[in-house]
């Protein structure tokens, strides 16, 4: 054995810790990106707020932060790509500022519970709230959660995700539907049929109008909601006054049966979102606005007045550099120098960055800004992560906790996107939520005598027009943990 000392020439991605940074304030909310920038201003002597005032006569104050968009007719990216994910390297340009425009192409557990106070929708002050152990996640979290794995197409998909933002922490939906079929384009109908699925989800009774109904959705899912449940619920004001007289002519049975019935009323929560942590400190507001404007295209802009605004204070920055200073201090004041530099960038190519993303999916989605929910199209990262030249996980980190207010209302950027199927013949694609949906539906029609295999969910699918492989079906019914055909005839068998 012996040493040698050899030269290899090869290429390794490094990420630099600025561009880290850069990643994570693209990838931070609102509110998290001005606690970062706060922080940073106290630990930077170089740092200040820019003040709210217009820019001195001949300062550049940056681009307007707006972009239209035509239904008919989209602009050219333009302007150079954005190199934000680009690898290994300081890739930003110098911006100007931070509001700049991007080129566009455009189940709790149930608590027992004090009925004295019943008739508030849901809002009596008397509810016994110890009884109920916060968890982690929010209710709106544990909502977005199973519809993830509802199987409903992406327009019912859409619909559901404002639903459940429009319900309130202790899990009624504050909503009129008639209001919100108007803002999305949809029939009234629809917007039953989608919430009839939400109210599926746990916990029971989450996303009722009423305490009526959602005691009524509890009931049902214990079996319990005959016609006496229901004259006792509807008349819920008579329970509050103990008046038993009155409850029993309500409902038609004896004393006996109506103390039972009120003892099982009681077992039931009138509030199903109580267990859950309270996000209602969380304002939500819009990163993006969309307006229509009178000739048919669509106006894309930021929302400036949540934008941190930093400047350098390059007046101190050379008064401090011409005094005499020792290594570490010149070093110290060369780092600060440096990062409020790249500081203002990033702020700048994060704006840039949320703009140009927002304009696409309008692009991409300008059916259903226009014309409503039922013309909403299936759209994934990789689409618009390729019309704008950038990397889908720089898209993904763009679409998370980013919202955009839009003559429709107030979305989450990620509520564009839902994975799509090619159809054969050249057809429409299918959502991926729908395609799953169809798969469950087949399997859970299957009996003992004829269960489905993955190649014979595939000739059923092609047959609906569905162009699928055998391990996307596979993919799929793993996703809702449904077992292999061999297992599910074990199981029927067994079972029959």
């Amino acid at each position: 054995m012996k040493q040698s000392l050899d030269m290899r020439q090869g290429q390794s991605l490094v990420m630099t810790p600025q561009l880290q940074q850069a990643i994570k304030l693209l990838q931070l909310s609102n509110q998290e990106l001005s606690e970062f920038v706060e922080a940073e201003i106290e630990r930077n002597p170089l740092l200040n707020k820019a003040e709210e005032e217009p820019a001195p006569s001949g300062e550049d104050t940056g681009p307007d932060n707006r972009q239209q968009l035509s239904l008919d007719e989209s602009s050219g990216l333009g302007e150079a790509r954005d190199q934000l994910d680009a690898p290994g390297e300081d890739v930003y340009e110098p911006g100007t500022g931070s509001d700049a425009a991007m080129p566009a192409g455009t189940s709790g557990p149930s608590a027992k519970a004090d009925w004295s106070g019943v008739g508030g929708g849901g809002s009596g002050e008397d509810f016994d709230y110890t009884a109920n152990l916060s968890t982690d996640i929010s209710l709106r979290e544990h909502l977005h959660t199973q519809l993830n794995l509802a199987g409903l197409s992406a327009a019912d998909r859409l619909i559901a995700a404002r639903l459940i933002d429009e319900t309130d922490d202790t899990g009624y939906l504050r909503a009129d539907l008639e209001d919100l079929a108007q803002a999305l384009g949809a029939d009234i109908a629809n917007i039953e049929a989608v919430l009839d699925v939400c109210q599926g989800f746990d916990p029971t009774g989450v996303m009722a109008r009423s305490i009526p109904e959602c005691l009524g959705l509890q009931l049902k899912e214990l079996g319990r909601f005959d016609p006496a449940m229901e004259a006792m619920v509807n008349n819920l004001q008579l329970v509050a006054k103990h008046d038993m007289k009155g409850l029993a002519a309500a409902c038609g049975v004896d004393k006996e049966d109506l103390l039972d019935m009120m003892s099982e009323l009681r077992q039931l929560s009138p509030k199903p979102g109580a267990s859950f942590a309270s996000d209602a400190s969380v304002a939500v507001t819009p990163d993006v606005f969309v307006r229509e404007m009178p000739n048919g295209m669509f106006a894309v802009e930021l929302n400036s007045e949540n934008l941190p605004r930093v400047l350098m204070d390059k007046a101190y920055y050379a008064e401090v550099t011409a005094l005499p200073m020792r290594d570490k201090e010149k070093e110290f004041i060369s780092e600060c120098a440096a990062s409020a530099t790249w500081l203002i960038k990033s702020l700048d190519q994060r704006a840039r960055t949320i703009l140009k993303v927002a304009s696409e999916i309008v692009r991409q989605q300008d059916a259903f800004f226009a014309h409503g929910v039922a013309h909403l199209r299936p759209l994934n990262l990789k689409q618009v992560a390729d019309a704008i030249e950038m990397h889908e996980s720089t898209v993904s980190r763009v679409t998370t906790n980013k919202y955009m207010s839009t003559p429709r209302g107030l979305f989450e950027l990620k509520y564009f996107f839902s994975a799509s199927i090619p159809a054969t013949g050249g057809g429409e694609a299918h959502s991926a939520e729908a395609v799953r949906h169809r798969i469950k539906t087949l399997i859970d029609n299957e009996t003992p005598d004829n269960v489905l295999s993955d190649d014979q969910i595939v000739e059923i699918l092609t047959g609906y027009g569905v162009d699928i492989a055998r391990r996307t079906v596979a993919k799929y019914r793993e996703s809702l943990n449904i077992p292999s055909s061999v297992q599910r005839r074990r199981i029927l068998r067994a079972s029959a």
